[in-house]
């Protein structure tokens, strides 16, 4: 590059160097939709580890961003709930204490373990939040997730009647096996995400990496599909620079 300023080298250099991070070891995401409350808000900025899953494999627990098997030109973000030969089954839970009735996950048999914790609300709306448990390994994944104070149904897969579905219960699969190959993800609030449950589960391939921090969060308008474009990003970020949320910034997502 002779011949050039400095500093046009250097910007140069930069830019080469943040496009090979970007492809092969970090990418920077924002939460355009309340889908993962309460672990993820809208308007938090993420941080996702694209190297990870080339020395191991995603596990249950891992908030995942992923293609979207409908449209890969989109990026989705949940938490994988089981994988690859895995049966899941959702029943009815109630939390006697409460008076609460909502849906709990079980894989190969073992329980999520539910605790509520309390009634919140968002966007005129109100939520339980309960405490779930996931064993992991021999350890427990203990996170929070949301379900809806209206009546809801059993959780299942909708409409859905491959070789993997085992039963069957008004119109819904609540027990199935993840095909090889393929991971099965819910949103973190779980009667207001658009997952697995609807619109089947996620290739392995589609995966592009694991959430590991929320390196910048402030309140920014919530955002659909169709809002987003290449300057997205951009404006997302400066309305959370003007309205920012300084308890939320460095929050770990690794467990």
């Amino acid at each position: 590059m002779r011949g050039l300023p400095r500093w046009v080298t250097e910007l140069v250099v930069i830019v080469i160097v943040v496009l090979l991070i970007r492809a092969t070891l970090v990418q920077a995401f924002n939460i355009p939709s309340a889908s993962m409350q309460p672990t993820l808000l809208i308007g938090d900025f993420i941080l996702v580890n694209k190297l990870v899953y080339r020395v191991s494999e995603p596990r249950r627990g891992d908030i995942v961003v992923f293609k979207y098997p409908m449209n890969p030109s989109l990026d989705y973000i949940k938490r994988i709930i089981a994988g690859p030969g895995d049966t899941v089954e959702f029943v009815e839970f109630r939390d006697e204490g409460a008076g609460i009735k909502v849906y709990k996950v079980l894989v190969n048999g073992r329980e999520y373990r539910l605790k509520y914790v309390g009634l919140r609300s968002f966007a005129n709306r109100f939520y339980y939040e309960f405490e779930e448990k996931i064993p992991v390994n021999g350890k427990v994944l203990t996170h929070r997730v949301w379900f809806s104070a209206y009546p809801t149904k059993v959780a299942g897969l909708v409409n859905y009647s491959g070789a993997e579905c085992l039963e069957e219960r008004e119109g819904l699969c609540v027990r199935f096996v993840v095909p090889d190959g393929y991971y099965f993800v819910m949103g973190d609030n779980r009667d207001n995400s658009e997952d697995s449950r609807f619109w089947g589960f996620v290739p392995e391939e589609n995966i592009l990496g694991k959430a590991f921090v929320i390196y910048f969060s402030g309140e920014v308008p919530p955002l659909t599909p169709k809002d987003v474009n290449f300057l997205t990003g951009f404006r997302q970020l400066f309305l959370a620079l003007l309205h920012p949320r300084p308890g939320r910034i460095g929050q770990f997502l690794i467990y």
